[in-house]
């Protein structure tokens, strides 16, 4: 209550409104990220108090979670990372007429993980911030081994397909500067190659560039342009939303859990997708359309995002970039996160906690208002649509780095796309390869380092043995699967006689 009083001023709620505006723009442009917005706008802060600076920032960053969806589902290009996983169903869903209710769904769903997640902040902060204490470089692997099995035993294509997919995504990854012995890998002479492959870029043209080389190729149509969205929609919507109460659930909890740790909302969101797809009764047509197939990363990336905090303000830990971003903001105005922080400074740290929940409030009224202008985008003509979209996707690509280089491996990464997609490879692997490559990579080092080479350190404690036996177990899934199925064929045929 305390930090309502502190954050419901007309100045604060102007500011949460703006703030939340410029979070949806950052979301919705490729290759800005939530991460650079707050950067390139944290020094219009320095002359506010710091409560309010930290509200703006904030809504920024609810902006850009809930932003992200928008160009995934229209256009198939993830204006955010951890909205890759929400392309899958969501872009089918618009191609099928229904953006609204993708739109509805993503929105809605973003609304229920962020809210779970500030709730978690406010009432057991103290208890998550000491379990994140136990997590070293093999609980760490252990999670993201976890999540590359689950892709492989769990996925709608074939397993081969999926780990030829993932080891181009590990081999890319690799590109570069070794963080540990700082040789280089895989440059072949090429200056521009040190930095390695971006992230951003290789989603922005395997998912955007790769699309619209595809719609060229089918006569510029555009699916779904005379989409509409009404009121009725979002109420209907609303209305079929609670069935999947239950993908809900374990995704806020897959979210919460990867945000605290921290594994961040990009894992969050394929590894919720993921267990959504296996759980649900219409898992086998994932990617066709299914509004499961949204809520499920969309709630699970915004609890991660939200819950990347936590350890930010209690230990001093950012659990995002962005977190690591308003970690220095923090610095500049002279706080210093901490336990000790609640008690100096009761007054930022309930305020920063009360504006969660208006700032989430206010970015799900502003994004359902917005709907009916991000549908309209739908009814126009793709040949207009479709240079405006390389322009995006060329000036998100460069402002990444300010490297024009990043452009050509944009151009690049398009081909790719557009190839994996005529030989009907996954691509979600590859992306997924590429973004926890170096870190899967580092915490397996460090691992080593710990334990002198002896893989039984996965095995070493209750936590990491029992993720790694997990993930074990979801990678061997389609053989044991087959195994039940040849067990139980005989008993059905004795049964039929």
């Amino acid at each position: 209550m305390h930090g309502f009083s502190v954050v419901l001023s007309p100045y604060t709620l102007m500011l949460m409104f703006v703030g939340v505006f410029l979070g949806i723009i950052v979301g919705v442009l490729p290759g800005l990220g939530g991460a650079n917005g707050v950067a390139i706008l944290l020094p219009l802060t320095f002359a506010m108090p710091p409560a309010t600076a930290i509200v703006m920032l904030s809504c920024i960053y609810w902006g850009a979670l809930f932003g992200g969806a928008i160009t995934s589902i229209l256009f198939n290009i993830p204006g955010e990372p951890w909205s890759v996983a929400t392309t899958f169903d969501g872009y089918p869903m618009a191609q099928q007429g229904r953006a609204g209710e993708a739109l509805t769904a993503s929105f809605t769903s973003s609304f229920f993980g962020a809210l779970c997640a500030v709730i978690m902040i406010t009432f057991i902060a103290p208890a998550v911030a000491n379990f994140a204490l136990s997590f070293g470089p093999p609980e760490f692997f252990s999670v993201y081994f976890l999540t590359f099995c689950s892709f492989i035993g769990m996925g709608r294509e074939k397993p081969a397909k999926i780990i030829v997919s993932m080891m181009i995504g590990f081999a890319l990854a690799a590109v570069g500067i070794d963080i540990v012995t700082g040789q280089l890998r895989l440059t072949f002479g090429f200056t521009e190659l040190l930095r390695g492959f971006n992230f951003l870029i290789a989603v922005i043209g395997l998912f955007g560039i790769g699309e619209i080389l595809l719609s060229m190729e089918e006569g510029l149509s555009f699916t779904g342009k005379s989409a509409k969205i009404s009121l009725r929609v979002v109420l209907e919507t609303w209305r079929r939303l609670p069935r999947f109460w239950g993908t809900a659930l374990r995704s806020m909890v897959i979210g919460c859990w990867l945000g605290v740790t921290p594994g961040g909302a990009t894992p969050a969101s394929f590894m919720a997708y993921g267990v959504a797809k296996r759980t649900s009764r219409d898992g086998d047509k994932f990617g066709t359309g299914q509004m499961e197939g949204v809520v499920a990363p969309e709630v699970a990336n915004n609890a991660a995002g939200t819950s990347a905090l936590l350890p930010m303000i209690a230990l001093g830990i950012p659990g995002s970039p962005t977190a690591a971003v308003l970690l220095g903001g923090l610095m500049i105005w002279g706080l210093q996160p901490g336990p000790l922080l609640f008690k100096e400074q009761p007054d930022f740290v309930w305020g920063l906690i009360a504006s969660m929940y208006l700032g989430n409030i206010a970015t799900l009224i502003l994004v359902l208002t917005c709907v009916p202008f991000f549908a309209a985008i739908l009814r126009i003509p793709f040949s207009i649509i479709a240079p405006v979209i390389v322009v995006i996707c060329a000036v998100g690509a460069y402002t990444v780095s300010n490297a024009q280089s990043d452009i050509w491996f944009m151009l690049v990464f398009g081909v790719v796309g557009y190839l994996f997609k005529k030989l009907d490879y996954p691509l979600a692997p590859l992306v997924l390869a590429l973004v926890l490559g170096d870190m899967a990579e580092s915490a397996f080092r460090q691992s080593m380092l710990m334990a002198q080479g002896d893989l039984r350190i996965f095995f070493s404690n209750w936590l990491v043995g029992g993720i790694t036996g997990l993930a074990l177990f979801a990678l061997f899934w389609p053989l044991i699967s087959g195994l039940l199925a040849r067990l139980r064929a005989p008993k059905a045929r004795g049964a039929t006689t």
